[in-house]
C-alpha cells in the first residue's frame, strides 16, 4: 500500500505563488506516476498535472504556463510549483499515484489508484 502526504497549501493573493509537495511512502515500487488533482467546492475533481519517473509530464490546459510539476525520485516526492495564481485555482489539491507502463496517463481519476488526503489552496485578496 502507498501512502501519500501533501503539504504546502495555504492562502495566497491573486498573482502569487505556492509550492505543493507530496511525499510517498510504503510500497513505493507500486508507483511510477505521480500527479495532482484538485476539487473546488461544488465541482468534480479534475486533473492538474502528472509526472512519470522517466520524466514525461502532462498538464491541464487551465494551468499550462503557470504550474510546473517536478519530482525528486530519491525522496519519492513530487512538487507542484504554482505561479500567477488566480481565484479560480482555489481548491483542495490532491496528490495521486499509480504504476503503469509508459507515459503519464490522461488526467482522470480512474487512471490513478492511490490518493492523499488533500491540502487546501485559497487564492483571494
Amino acid at each position: 500500500q502507498v501512502q501519500l502526504v501533501e503539504s504546502g497549501g495555504g492562502l495566497v493573493r491573486p498573482g502569487g505563488s505556492l509550492r505543493l509537495s507530496c511525499a510517498a511512502s510504503g510500497s513505493i515500487s507500486n508507483i511510477n506516476i505521480m500527479g495532482w488533482f484538485r476539487q473546488a467546492p461544488g465541482k468534480e475533481r479534475e486533473g492538474v498535472s502528472c509526472s512519470s519517473s522517466g520524466g514525461s509530464t502532462r498538464y491541464a490546459d487551465s494551468v499550462k504556463g503557470r504550474f510546473t510539476i517536478s519530482r525528486d525520485n530519491a525522496k519519492n516526492t513530487v512538487y507542484l510549483q504554482m505561479n500567477s495564481l488566480k481565484p479560480e485555482d482555489t481548491a483542495v489539491y490532491y496528490c495521486a499515484a499509480v504504476r503503469i507502463v509508459g507515459l503519464c496517463p490522461r488526467l482522470v481519476m480512474r487512471n490513478f489508484g492511490s490518493w492523499g488526503q488533500g491540502t487546501q489552496v485559497t487564492v483571494s485578496s
